[in-house]
């Protein structure tokens, strides 16, 4: 019998090395820690990463704090991630080079077009000519903005892109006109301000499916929220958890069972009454092929 015997972890964190190495995607030592690109501060990105990595018993994970979608594909792809989350659009229009594939469909993010309550604006129209904030350049909500510009047919609006710590006191200042974010409802920074309203989004699905699929659909954002006396009907895109092909099935296997057997666990406090990791969904992933652990986790869990 071996002094050293193997454990579940220490198998997998020997899994997680030698699929780095044999990639040759890190850039430097091989490495067992799972590296899970997040999204910015005061998003349920980060805070959903901080709660996965923390029950993921059989691996050494850790939350990246990120600009988003797009910047985590990138991470993605350079190695400096291993998994990551991405907004549904984003993650359909990344490089096919990058072989991606999906863990699950872990919760609905809302495009939130936020004005003042005072702003004179009732449609998304309304803004040309004006000061728009659509995100951090890294982001989800930046590609999702530029085509929903692009579906209302606005050259004219001025294009600023700055994190949501950064935009909501520029909106609350008059430094922009509006911001767009891409999350959960309700968004705590954005609850914080005060005096805000959303513009309806839902009149631009079927132009966004046009062109560029069925990723874009109408949802409503619940009454009371950011005190609102009516739905906003927005759009929703889902948000997956994704990962390159070359994951070892064994840790996206693991990953996966986590995602089923602790889903209550990996709610967020802010995540409040969202539509947020239902199990029944996890791999209705937009058409992005699931990871084959993932799959066969799937099935053996499910049948």
């Amino acid at each position: 019998m071996s002094p050293h015997p193997v454990t579940r972890r220490s198998f997998l964190l020997g899994l997680l090395a030698t699929g780095a190495a044999v990639s040759g995607c890190t850039g430097g030592e091989p490495s067992d820690e799972l590296v899970i690109a997040a999204g910015e501060h005061g998003g349920f990105y980060l805070d959903f990463a901080t709660l996965l990595a923390a029950r993921l018993g059989g691996l050494r994970a850790r939350p990246l704090e990120t600009e988003g979608s797009r910047q985590n594909l990138e991470l993605l792809g350079t190695g400096g991630a291993r998994v990551a989350l991405a907004l549904a659009d984003s993650a359909r229009a990344a490089d096919p080079a990058l072989e991606l594939r999906a863990l699950g469909r872990v919760y609905e993010n809302y495009l939130q077009l936020v004005v003042r309550a005072d702003d004179p604006a009732r449609r998304a129209a309304d803004l040309a000519g004006r000061t728009v904030s659509l995100g951090a350049r890294g982001s989800g909500a930046a590609l999702s903005g530029e085509r929903m510009l692009a579906a209302l047919g606005l050259r004219d609006v001025r294009v600023e892109h700055h994190r949501l710590e950064d935009a909501a006191p520029a909106l609350a200042a008059g430094r922009v006109d509006a911001l767009l974010w891409s999350g959960g409802v309700p968004t705590p920074r954005l609850a914080e301000l005060g005096g805000i309203r959303l513009l309806p989004l839902a009149e631009l699905v079927p132009a966004l499916r046009r062109a560029h699929g069925s990723v874009y659909e109408q949802v409503p954002v619940p009454v009371d929220v950011y005190g609102a006396d009516r739905e906003v009907p927005t759009i929703g895109v889902a948000n997956l958890l994704v990962c390159r092909a070359g994951l070892p099935d064994a840790v996206a296997g693991e990953i996966t069972r986590t995602l089923v057997s602790r889903a209550a666990e990996l709610v967020p406090a802010q995540a409040l009454g969202t539509q947020y990791l239902d199990v029944r969904s996890l791999i209705g992933t937009a058409g992005l092929p699931l990871h084959p652990g993932a799959a066969a986790a799937y099935r053996d869990l499910h049948g």
